[in-house]
């Protein structure tokens, strides 16, 4: 009997730290995952949409989500500064979606500090549906995405286009140069000639 008691007080203590891992070890992260997004995980959307919002539980006020895009040829989508509105939609604008599958990845901060990355995939695809910009993200005045408009002439960099300016008035002087050798050359033997 006094063997039976011995081994129930590391019974009783055992089971109290199984509930206590089992109540309080439950991860985290669960408040943070996305809960919807627009366009969403594997939808099909109309070429066009200009305006991506992702839905999370309640986010940290203070931090600034990160958006970014990848079109289907591999090459970063422009996106604009991510705006919250209601303390859980962050909305972006981006450059209008071509066909293909698109890649958006995102960083949130949750209400409580914790922090997710993640990413999906949806496809844009002509025929599909049109995607509509949420409610929430209706009344916000969203940042247009650098789209590098401003570093930028006729679709050419300003470092280019200086270039080509310097090479087009470096072959002006030196042609300007050899039509006044070839005059003083021709007044020359205009000259002997006399």
């Amino acid at each position: 009997m006094r063997g039976l008691r011995l081994l129930r007080a590391p019974a009783v203590l055992l089971g109290s730290l199984c509930v206590l891992l089992f109540l309080g070890g439950t991860p985290a992260y669960a408040h943070t995952a996305l809960k919807d997004a627009t366009p969403g995980p594997g939808s099909k959307v109309a070429p066009g949409a200009d305006v991506v919002a992702l839905t999370f539980g309640r986010l940290k006020s203070g931090t600034t989500p990160t958006i970014n895009m990848t079109g289907p040829d591999g090459a970063a989508v422009p996106v604009g500064q991510p705006a919250v509105a209601d303390g859980s939609v962050v909305c972006a604008a981006v450059t209008p979606l071509r066909a293909g599958v698109s890649t958006v990845s995102y960083t949130v901060t949750s209400a409580d500090g914790d922090t997710q990355t993640s990413a999906f995939q949806f496809q844009v695809a002509d025929g599909a549906e049109p995607v509509a910009v949420p409610s929430a993200c209706q009344g916000l005045s969203l940042a247009k995405p650098d789209t590098g408009g401003d570093d930028t002439i006729l679709g050419l960099s300003r470092t280019t286009v200086a270039l080509a300016v310097a090479a087009v008035v470096a072959a002006g002087g030196g042609l300007l140069v050899v039509r006044t050798v070839r005059r003083a050359r021709t007044a020359e033997r205009k000259g002997a000639t006399v």
